[in-house]
């Protein structure tokens, strides 16, 4: 079958551990070719005992020598490199998809082969051949993949969309394709926009299947996150408030953010958007937001859909699919407080400055700061970008949850700068 090219690159730490790696390979590549320069001067200078007073005496016997000192140079050479190629592989933590493995789904097999352009190579592109991309780091969950791969063809897709979530959150994104039907939800008494935006969605037009909660009361009563307490009830509480009014300093009207936007703001990116409210404002001011999230504890995708909506459901250890400086805004608050080294974040906000536009708009929004040095490491990373602070606010509010604690938050509203 062979091995599998896997498309890398959905800008994360893991690039870290690979520049972290390098050096070591550089040093054993280095000790490798010093290893087989020191053979071959062996191999040229290198003469038996018994032929020092004579060297031509047996010329046929020399030749011979040094040929079987060159054939084992260059099996030492093929050696190093094999050893070289697969310790590289394990410093990088990932490795091709071993399609041999017994166990692996036949369709895992089908999808993930190579297949051969039928008129050869391809004048613009150069390939010469159709490869399927999956997350590197598929191969470290290789049997959960294989699960969400077992399927009949042309039948029901499995319940599985927990597992499916499952695999994104051990980066193994892109999935690959199935060839299977999902399960439909009826979804009656849909309504068109701009009625849709705050009409209370039904219980019964989402999937409940691997969520704690089966209805969105039990959701609203619960904390799901800091910025999605009560976030899926559209007809009472602060959610019905949130960026028309403001409750404290840090809370800034969209009206007024709208109005610092140069060249206007017609696209928005709201990373971690949690029912969809940011969004549903600024449709109401006619400019389009595509929401982030995942189905964390509770199904964020259908919600946000129903009120006509845009969900992406993509992790934020992926490369955001969008061109470079496509958006005008874009909307972040503290679900993008990623966890693990400073690197991770910093992979982030490079990927969020390179959707947006010069002159466009960063908007932070209540980013939770645990402590100071939380908050002195996030502005040092934000000064690098060279940002326009059209706003800045740091001050203490009461947690949403209502623990009665104040707690620090960060506002900001910033602007991308024209680089040369």
């Amino acid at each position: 079958m062979g091995s599998v090219s896997l498309k890398i690159g959905d800008g994360t730490a893991r690039f870290k551990r690979a520049t972290l790696c390098s050096s070591a390979v550089n040093i054993l590549m280095l000790f490798s070719v010093i290893t087989t320069n020191l053979f071959a001067l062996y191999a040229f200078t290198f003469s038996p005992k018994q032929h020092l007073d004579n060297p031509f005496h047996h010329p046929h016997r020399n030749i011979s020598l040094i040929s079987q000192h060159v054939s084992l140079i260059i099996k030492e050479i093929d050696s190093s490199q094999r050893k070289l190629a697969q310790m590289e592989k394990e410093l990088l933590g990932y490795d091709t998809l071993d399609l041999s493995r017994p166990n692996l789904a036949t369709e895992l097999k089908l999808f993930l082969q190579h297949h051969q352009l039928p008129l050869g190579k391809d004048s613009r592109t150069g390939i010469t051949e159709m490869v399927a991309s999956v997350g590197h780091s598929c191969e470290k969950s290789a049997d959960l993949l294989s699960q969400y791969m077992s399927y009949k063809v042309s039948g029901p897709c499995p319940d599985d969309w927990s597992l499916a979530q499952k695999l994104i959150l051990k980066g193994c994104e892109p999935l690959p394709r199935r060839r299977c039907f999902a399960k439909t939800v009826p979804k009656p008494g849909l309504t068109s926009l701009p009625v849709s935006l705050w009409k209370p969605v039904s219980d019964k037009i989402v999937t409940w299947s691997g969520l704690g909660c089966k209805n969105f009361n039990c959701l609203n009563s619960k904390k799901l996150s800091r910025d999605c307490v009560g976030c899926f009830n559209l007809t009472n509480g602060y959610e019905t408030q949130k960026y028309v009014k403001a409750r404290s300093k840090n809370d800034f009207v969209m009206d007024d953010v709208l109005a610092l936007g140069s060249g206007g703001i017609r696209i928005g990116f709201d990373i971690g958007g949690g029912s969809g409210n940011f969004a549903a404002r600024m449709a109401e001011r006619n400019v389009t937001v595509i929401t982030n999230t995942l189905n964390v504890d509770a199904p964020h995708s259908e919600f946000i859909a129903a009120r006509g909506l845009f969900p992406l459901f993509l992790s934020l250890d992926h490369r955001f699919p969008f061109y470079d400086n496509v958006f005008d805004l874009v909307h972040a608050t503290s679900g993008l407080d990623v966890e693990g080294k400073p690197e991770k974040l910093e992979f982030l906000m490079f990927d969020l400055d390179r959707i947006l536009r010069a002159g466009g708009l960063f908007w932070l929004d209540n980013f939770y700061c645990s402590d100071d040095e939380k908050k002195r490491a996030l502005t040092r990373l934000i000064e690098r970008f060279g940002y326009k602070k059209l706003k800045w606010v740091v001050g203490e509010k009461t947690d949403a949850a209502g623990s009665g604690k104040p707690q620090v938050y960060l506002s900001a509203v910033l602007q991308k700068p024209v680089r040369i």
